[in-house]
């Protein structure tokens, strides 16, 4: 092979690799894969009780719910490119930069929306509709409402949220009440956690024209804090009635899941109390935890 040929190809690699990281900073690879995580969880959960989790079936959906996401990640960022351009961590953004151009991620998001509703659509038609309202509802309601009012939070936490019960449609073919648990579960989690974030990255969202952070004489409205608290005391009541239900059915799971809301609440407190970016560090850090281990004592309670 001559140098001239071997150059090529190694400029034609680098550029691919470099392609590929860019539609990963696209679609935000890392937020796009918790999502999945949360929606193949509740997908294995319910599967659990009806023996309709096969491993194929599993990677078909997890790549469906992948597509959607990323799809919703890339109006999202082309709705906001000019929003991201004044935000220290998110000027590196393939939009902002201009190493992706707009007609490039419009194509992108297609593709992948498309693929998606698709392969949502091999399991039930009702799990590609809630995928595709999910898609409606983060892009053209959250998105632009974030620069409007605190309503947006709420507005967000619904498709935030949607994955739980887009993972049971899609074993069950029907909204059951297992999927509106975990449902309510993540929606009401999404309060102390996006509120942590919206804490640490107030100074930021501000500048950049967010009006989504309630303010008190020009900062931070602490309150939220109290809001994150109240939501956990929710969380409480709502493995209540799981276990009621039985939804839940090991005292020892639905004990635990107690605890887990309880040590929520108390870092909530914490950053009520403190109003510092060490308290809110830690409930961040700790709501990163709870989504995981919520999910998995969900599915260690189906053995």
């Amino acid at each position: 092979m001559s140098i001239a040929l071997q150059r090529s190809l190694k400029s034609m690699i680098i550029s691919c690799i470099e392609m590929v990281r860019e539609i990963g900073l696209l679609v935000k690879f890392k937020l796009t894969l918790t999502v999945v995580f949360s929606a193949v969880l509740s997908y294995l959960i319910v599967g659990a009780n009806t023996g309709n989790s096969g491993l194929f079936r599993l990677l078909v959906f997890a790549f469906g719910g992948f597509c959607v996401t990323g799809a919703s990640n890339i109006l999202n960022e082309i709705f906001e490119k000019d929003f991201d351009a004044q935000m220290a961590r998110t000027a590196n953004r393939p939009l902002v930069t201009g190493k992706l151009s707009m007609s490039s991620a419009l194509i992108l998001c297609g593709i992948f929306f498309g693929t998606g509703l698709v392969l949502m659509g091999t399991f039930n038609i009702l799990a590609a509709l809630i995928s595709a309202v999910s898609l409606i509802i983060y892009a053209f309601l959250y998105t632009p409402l974030k620069r409007v009012s605190p309503i947006a939070v709420t507005i967000g936490a619904i498709p935030g949220a949607l994955p739980t019960l887009i993972g049971a449609v899609a074993v069950e073919g029907k909204v059951s009440a297992i999927g509106l648990m975990l449902f309510l579960v993540q929606f009401c989690w999404q309060f102390p956690h996006f509120w942590a974030i919206a804490y640490l990255g107030a100074e930021d969202y501000i500048k950049a024209g967010y009006r989504f952070i309630p303010l008190k004489d020009g900062k931070v409205d602490i309150n939220i804090a109290l809001q994150a608290f109240v939501f956990c005391l929710l969380l409480v009541a709502i493995f209540g009635f799981m276990f009621y239900i039985n939804v839940i059915s090991s005292v020892w799971i639905f004990l635990s899941l107690v605890g887990l809301s309880v040590v929520f609440g108390y870092f909530s407190l914490m950053l009520y109390k403190q109003q510092s970016r060490e308290a809110a560090l830690k409930l961040m850090f700790y709501s990163f935890f709870f989504l995981p281990g919520f999910l998995g004592l969900m599915w260690l309670d189906k053995f």
